[in-house]
């Protein structure tokens, strides 16, 4: 499992890094993604959900959001 760190980027590159390592690296049960506004939260949060990754999870990290998400 790696760490998907997207702080300081805009949409769409949040869910562009998040769809590339998901599919370039083998990820495909377990992921981690470190977002630093709402837009990143709500669509990278709604990709994951799209690719299949069941439980999906936002929980603060000091000034980010750490999303987790698992197949």
């Amino acid at each position: 499992m790696a760490v998907i760190d997207t702080r300081g980027m805009s949409c769409p590159q949040p869910v562009l890094m998040t769809k590339k390592a998901v599919a370039g690296s083998g990820l495909t049960s377990k992921v981690e993604v470190l977002v630093d506004n709402a837009a990143a939260l709500g669509n990278v949060t709604r990709f994951l959900k799209s690719a299949g990754f069941k439980n999906v999870d936002a929980s603060p990290n000091g000034d980010d959001t750490l999303i987790r998400a698992s197949k």
